[in-house]
């Protein structure tokens, strides 16, 4: 079909978010940097003029179908598909066509059309296929935020690795499906091409953002009385999803080792895990293998998990901390390392994925070996030890963030958009 479009403008996004909603809590099971990726991006999208709806299915019948949460015209959009309740991942694809079908009635009810479509993960990717046919080639800008290839290379059981189905998936949306690919940094522009023979010229490197307004430096002793600890005491915190990738078992073990060899240096310390549900009847089985852990290692009284965090309130647990830990096996990205920069809190993160690019190795924090508790104790050690390192890790992270504020990310999406809609037209 030739597409209709007679106009460059961009006036309205349509953000595809099927399998998690922006508006969640982090920490949660399917919750973590996509989730404030896609409502941060589409809330900087509305201060710039653009009309952005973004579509999420529907996991909760008493949520209202259409949430204006985003500010500046921006809409969050529940889609029913399958039963409106939380559903593990791997059923989701089945109801991918009745997701289709919802998105469609919507648009057509409301009169809309769409000047681009912004796919999030490989599921979005198959429903934005679909509705770029129905709707005359709307481009479609897809972005993955993490890789089935990266999470198999990193897997210890077959638990953890992505289904086939997923690899598959990805690799047809990038073949067949994606008019431009942005990739975070360009370890996953190499990753793209190398594991899924992605073609070049149809990759954008663009990272995600952060929202200075939100996340800056705040008085310590005012945060730690926001969050509850006692302003003597130090503390190390973890935020993100509470899964095996994550390597939050290396942390724990770390924190035993510095316990044992330097008992002083840990006296009125806590380490705060921020993420899933740790008072939950049947305990998820990360959850229950990590708490098991810290009995074992005897840190109960260094170690306390705090569950998921409104993403407001995050600001204050990033203020209070002396240092935030990532200690993962992949990031594609890392948004709680460049929220943490962007407090002036210093960053310990494995030397991974986005996190090896965007964490500058003795100057912003530090970056360690994934699966090291060795090497994660001494750099913990030596920031709980050197308070005026940490202090001038945290103004040189503070500096470098602001590369990253949400109107630099946003003017170089809009050139993507921009680009794209010429390429309709022409």
């Amino acid at each position: 079909m030739t597409p209709q479009h007679t106009h460059t403008p961009i006036r309205r996004i349509a953000m595809l978010s099927v399998h998690t909603c922006p508006l969640a809590m982090l920490g949660g099971k399917k919750t973590g940097g996509m989730n404030v990726y896609v409502r941060d991006f589409s809330r900087e999208l509305g201060r710039e003029g653009i009309l952005v709806d973004v579509f999420t299915r529907s996991q909760d019948d008493c949520q209202p179908m259409i949430k204006h949460d985003l500010g500046f015209d921006g809409r969050v959009i529940h889609i029913p598909a399958g039963p409106e309740k939380p559903i593990p991942l791997a059923d989701i694809p089945q109801y991918l066509d009745e997701f289709v079908q919802g998105v469609l009635d919507f648009a057509a009810a409301e009169g809309i059309q769409y000047d681009a479509i912004h796919s999030h993960y490989w599921l979005s990717g198959l429903v934005a296929e679909k509705l770029s046919a129905a709707w005359d080639g709307v481009p479609i800008v897809q972005m993955f935020h993490t890789l089935g290839h990266m999470k198999n290379q990193i897997a210890t059981s077959d638990s953890e690795r992505a289904p086939q189905e997923r690899i598959d998936g990805e690799t047809y949306v990038i073949h067949h499906v994606a008019d431009r690919l942005i990739a975070a940094t360009p370890a996953e522009e190499e990753q793209l091409i190398t594991l899924y023979g992605a073609d070049p010229q149809k990759i954008v490197i663009i990272p995600p953002g952060v929202d200075l307004e939100r996340f800056h430096p705040m008085d310590k002793k005012e945060a730690k009385r926001r969050v509850g600890i006692p302003c003597g005491d130090t503390n190390i915190l973890f935020a993100g999803r509470i899964e095996p990738l994550k390597g939050i078992d290396t942390m724990l073990r770390a924190m035993a080792i510095i316990q044992q060899r330097s008992p002083a240096t840990v006296e009125n310390c806590c380490m705060a895990i921020i993420g899933g549900d740790p008072w939950a009847d049947d305990l998820d089985e990360e959850m229950a293998r990590l708490q098991e852990l810290r009995d074992d290692l005897d840190i109960h009284d260094l170690v306390v998990f705090l569950g998921a965090k409104d993403q407001e309130i995050l600001p204050n647990y990033y203020a209070a901390a002396e240092m935030v830990v990532m200690p993962s096996h992949y990031e594609s990205f890392g948004m709680v390392a460049l929220e943490a920069m962007a407090m002036g809190t210093p960053v310990i993160a494995s030397e991974v994925g986005g996190l090896a690019h965007l964490v500058k190795h003795e100057r912003t924090g530090y970056h360690v070996p994934s699966r090291d508790p060795e090497a994660l104790a001494r750099r913990i050690f030596e920031l709980l030890t050197n308070p005026r390192c940490r202090e001038a890790m945290g103004q040189a992270a503070r500096e470098h963030a602001q590369a990253y504020a949400w109107p630099n990310i946003v003017s170089q999406m809009m050139a993507v958009y921009k680009e794209l809609a010429l390429e309709v037209i022409g």
